[in-house]
C-alpha cells in the first residue's frame, strides 16, 4: 500500500509485545514535529508485581480506570470487570475533535472498549471522518469482534502487525506515514 492511500495506521500483535509502547513513542515524535494529535491509550495496572486491571490514559494525561480485577458488578472480561462510566469519561470526548484537523490515537479497539455502545458508534464515525487514525486492535483468535472485523479490512487502513523483530523500529515507519497522510489529508 502506498503512502498516498493509507488513512489510517492499525497494529495489531500479542497481547504484551509492544503496541501501546509503540503508540506512546509514536505520539512523542508527532508532537514534537507538531503534528496536532488527539485520543487515548490504556495501561497495565499492577500491584505487588501482579496485573490487577487496565488504566484509560488521554494524552492530556487524564486517566481512570477501564478494568479490575475485584467483586465489582458490571461487564466482565476473563478476570476483569469493566468500568465502562470511567472508560467513557475519558474516552469519548476525544472523538469531539473528529472536525478538527488532527490525528485520532485509539488503543484499544478490543472486548473490554466495545461494552461500551457510545464508543462503537464513535469508532466507527471516526473511520468514515477525514481524520487520520492511530490505533490498536486484538489478534485474530476465537470469534471474530465485529468491530474489530470492520476495522481490520477497511480499505483506508494499513494493518501493522507488530512482532519482537519489528517492534523495535517500527515507530519510525509509522511517523513517517502518518506525517505524509495527515499533510495530505490537509491539503484535500
Amino acid at each position: 500500500m502506498s503512502t498516498s492511500t493509507v488513512q489510517h495506521i492499525i497494529l495489531t500483535g500479542s497481547p504484551g509485545v509492544g503496541k501501546t509502547t509503540i503508540i506512546q513513542k509514536v505520539c512523542s515524535e508527532l508532537l514534537r514535529k507538531d503534528v496536532p494529535v488527539k485520543g487515548f491509550y490504556t495501561s497495565e495496572v499492577r500491584e505487588k508485581g501482579k496485573r490487577i486491571g487496565f488504566d484509560v490514559v488521554s494524552l492530556a494525561g487524564e486517566k481512570s480506570s477501564l478494568a479490575r480485577i475485584g467483586n465489582i458488578t458490571g461487564p466482565k472480561v476473563g478476570q476483569y470487570v469493566v468500568d465502562l462510566q470511567s472508560f467513557e469519561s475519558v474516552a469519548l470526548p476525544i472523538f469531539k475533535s473528529l472536525n478538527e484537523n488532527s490525528i485520532i490515537v485509539i488503543d484499544e479497539i478490543g472486548k473490554m472498549e466495545l461494552f461500551s455502545k457510545s464508543f462503537e458508534i464513535a469508532t466507527k464515525t471516526a473511520f468514515s471522518s477525514r481524520n487520520t487514525i492511530l490505533g490498536t486492535i486484538p489478534v485474530q483468535k476465537g470469534k471474530p469482534i465485529p468491530l474489530v472485523e470492520f476495522v481490520r479490512s477497511h480499505p483506508s487502513v494499513k494493518l501493522i502487525t507488530v512482532d519482537m523483530k519489528n517492534r523495535d523500529h517500527i515507530a519510525d515507519e509509522i511517523v513517517q506515514l502518518l506525517t505524509s497522510s495527515f499533510h495530505d489529508l490537509g491539503k484535500k
